[in-house]
Order: C-alpha cells, then sequence, then structure tokens
C-alpha cells in the first residue's frame, strides 16, 4: 500500500449535505481519511495511491459539492537563497 495525501482549498464553508456526502466518501475502497482544518479552509484527503489515482479523488470530493478552489502543495515553500548561499552554491570555473 502507497498512501499519499492531497490538500483541497475550498473557500465556501461546506453544508450540512457536503459534509455528509464527505463522510459517505470512506466508503470508497482506497479512501483512509479526510481532515477539515475550517480556520485553514482545507481539506485533506489520505488515500492508497495503489487503488485511487488523484484524479480519481479530485473528483470524488467535487462530486460531494465542495467547491473546491484549488489543490494546494504539500511541500511548504522553500525561502530565497541570500546572496552569500548563493556564492556558495556557484561552481568554480
Amino acid at each position: 500500500m502507497t498512501t499519499v495525501d492531497l490538500l483541497f482549498s475550498y473557500r465556501v464553508a461546506p453544508s450540512q449535505a457536503v459534509i455528509e456526502a464527505l463522510a459517505s466518501t470512506h466508503d470508497v475502497y482506497g479512501i483512509r481519511s479526510i481532515k477539515f482544518d475550517r480556520a485553514a479552509l482545507t481539506l485533506r484527503v489520505e488515500y492508497d495511491a495503489t487503488r485511487l489515482n488523484a484524479a480519481t479523488v479530485t473528483s470524488l470530493i467535487r462530486q460531494t459539492g465542495l467547491e473546491v478552489s484549488e489543490e494546494l502543495s504539500l511541500i511548504p515553500p522553500q525561502p530565497e537563497p541570500t546572496a552569500a548561499e548563493s556564492e556558495q552554491v556557484k561552481p568554480a570555473s
């Protein structure tokens, strides 16, 4: 089993009907967990990549009625290197 996480952002708080539909996605073989972060307006879905792919999971989430605005990266943005760090990285000529 290979677990993969997808992180979606949404703009409108989900209705009760959407929450119930999302809860029913646990019945889909391969969906391992669904977690809301209401403060950040994100939904994190953990799934088994040997059973499902990202496109299928995204489609399942959209079918629940949740208005997904975008898929977010789980890798935090890296800071830009400073001038001193850039000089250390340059190869010798």
